[in-house]
């Protein structure tokens, strides 16, 4: 019984909803080394780290290399292009670009409007 209420209140005290409209967003320059400033809310745990992001034209992400984790970058709206290990790819809207663990990438936002996307970071 003792853990039955346990198990009861802990569920009761979980927040699995990330609501990012109720967090501040925080403007980071020159984010991994990269140009400009990068607009973050962030939710960020022991395990995990999501995101909702904007890079705004002419902005970047330096590269970096996730040694620990991967990424996971949904594009909700703009075109962001990607430098990844030795190639590059454009991903539009509603597509996602993937960084596995012990591979390297930037994000480029080459276009005239702001990028914002979604990412998620476990660690492995």
């Amino acid at each position: 019984m003792w853990l039955h209420s346990v198990v009861s209140s802990l569920r009761q005290n979980c927040k699995m909803k990330v609501n990012f409209k109720e967090m501040e967003a925080a403007t980071i320059p020159h984010f991994k080394g990269g140009e400009g400033d990068f607009i973050a809310k962030m939710h960020t745990d022991d395990l995990n780290k999501i995101i909702n992001g904007r890079l705004q034209p002419g902005c970047t992400i330096g590269l970096h290399t996730h040694e620990t984790n991967s990424e996971i970058i949904f594009i909700v709206s703009g075109t962001a292009d990607f430098i990844y290990d030795d190639g590059t790819e454009t991903v539009e809207a509603g597509n996602c670009h993937y960084c596995p663990k012990g591979h390297s990438h930037s994000m480029i936002n080459n276009g005239t409007e702001d990028i914002v996307f979604y990412a998620v970071v476990p660690e492995h």
